[in-house]
């Protein structure tokens, strides 16, 4: 037999039917769906009279517009509210699991889906939102839908979908101290640029991302969309099932056994061709930090923004304009620069390890009275976990406030927004103009950068901090 990627594994082991000379009939495993991008899904079966064909099939959970703070009080923003009680609704008529604002399981929906053991390896996992590529971490072909995907999903459990090209990029080496998987992702992100993986898929291997926790994992594959990619995944190994064993909804007994020998199964074969490969050096990258508009736009945190002479001639216009919207100039070292917000959560780095991550660093020290910052974990488990071990005091000791769960400052659409003018150092996974707030000013960076800032309130390298 010819040897085959992980990504053709899953993808061939789906395919309903393929259309000849055009895209494959998918079939979808899990449907992860939440308040913004359902509810046009819904009316429109509606509209046809059609039925949720699979609802056991599809989880809810609301998360980008609701408010983390005084989650118990009605929602003020009229738009907010008739989402999420639309959501609601829907998810009642239809028989769907729901985990509504206040539920104990409620919270982002790509930190929902891998905690409780919804997500596994070896399936198809869809839905309408970008990071749905975080669930390849797992060693599943998971991407972002559109609405009206969103109700061809719903209807069929199915999608039609061309099948994506393969790209392969490899990380060997050790990661230094201080350095994240945030840091490995935004400095692949920086070589290839936002559209350097348009078109594939990607596979990520080599020792760096074996060594890789999951939640580590789940950061990388969640930022393959920021560099044009359909998704990312990583074959499953035995840091994966240690991870995926006893969630509520993995298999158990018996079932457990055999998934694990199917799971086992799910890697690239010896001689499988990809249509791209890249490779770095682990040792290569340093905390980085982003000082554009786009998240390919990234340097060490001890480099300079480029210099004209170091910028194409014909992307030095956009460059500009870039680095004039964030109040940079070209050659500027960002070590030092004042920092006004911090914010760490988002479905990139709102896990309990992120939480750990910032304690340690934060532990002993003092926020900056010039700092505001934004503490909000993925999930209520996250929120209840770091409660439990004594995450919350440390962070409260240092003058910090642990928020309720949600989106929150990752986009502007609920009440946590940076005003126009301040800068932000965000753990988030994009810094387009006004991405956070109009006129706000993003800078991507892990939650260890992110932390360092907090505390000195200036763009400091956190290795320095230790």
């Amino acid at each position: 037999m010819e040897p085959k990627t992980l990504f053709d594994k899953v993808w061939d082991a789906h395919v309903v039917e393929k259309i000849d000379g055009g895209p494959s009939v998918l079939y979808i495993d899990k449907h992860l769906i939440h308040e913004v991008t359902s509810p046009q899904a819904f009316a429109g079966l509606e509209a046809r009279g059609l039925k949720v064909f699979r609802p056991e099939k599809t989880v809810a959970t609301p998360d980008h517009n609701i408010p983390t703070v005084n989650q118990h009080l009605k929602i003020e923003d009229d738009l907010s509210r008739n989402q999420i009680e639309t959501l609601t609704a829907n998810c009642k008529k239809n028989d769907i699991t729901l985990y509504g604002l206040n539920h104990p399981k409620n919270g982002i929906v790509h930190v929902v889906g891998p905690e409780l053991g919804h997500t596994q390896p070896g399936m198809t996992m869809v839905c309408g939102d970008s990071h749905t590529s975080t669930h390849g971490a797992f060693g599943a072909v998971a991407f972002g839908i559109g609405t009206s995907e969103v109700e061809m999903v719903l209807a069929t459990q199915c999608i039609l979908q061309p099948k994506p090209k393969k790209m392969r990029i490899t990380i060997d080496g050790e990661l230094q101290k201080g350095v994240t998987a945030k840091d490995l992702t935004l400095y692949v992100i920086a070589q290839l640029g936002t559209g350097g993986a348009t078109g594939y898929f990607v596979e990520y291997a080599g020792s760096a991302v074996r060594n890789l926790t999951m939640e580590g994992r789940m950061t990388v594959c969640n930022m393959s969309i920021e560099m044009g990619a359909r998704g990312g995944m990583i074959a499953p190994d035995e840091t994966t099932f240690e991870y995926v064993k006893g969630r509520e909804f993995a298999p158990k007994g018996e079932d457990w056994d055999k998934a694990v020998a199917k799971w086992k199964e799910l890697k690239s074969d010896e001689g499988a061709v990809f249509d791209k490969e890249y490779t770095y050096k682990a040792e290569d990258i340093e905390p980085m930090l982003t000082y554009g508009t786009n998240p390919g736009m990234g340097t060490g945190i001890s480099g300079n923004i480029p210099t004209a002479d170091e910028v194409e001639a014909s992307e030095l216009p956009t460059f500009k304009k870039s680095l004039e919207y964030m109040g940079f100039g070209l050659g500027d070292k960002l070590l030092g620069k004042k920092v006004d917000y911090v914010f760490v959560g988002s479905c990139t780095n709102g896990r309990i390890e992120d939480l750990r991550m910032l304690a340690s660093l934060v532990k002993g020290k003092k926020k900056a009275d010039s700092v505001i910052a934004w503490i909000v974990p993925g999930s209520k488990q996250v929120e209840k976990q770091a409660q439990e071990e004594g995450l919350v005091e440390v962070l409260e000791e240092a003058g910090f406030e642990l928020r309720q769960p949600g989106c929150s400052a990752c986009l502007a659409m609920n009440d946590d927004k940076i005003p126009a003018g301040k800068y932000s150092v965000s753990t988030s996974n994009r810094n387009f103009e006004g991405r956070q707030g109009p006129g706000s000013r993003t800078l991507l960076a892990s939650p260890l950068t992110a932390a360092a800032a907090a505390v000195t309130g200036v763009i400091t390298d956190p290795r320095e901090l230790f």
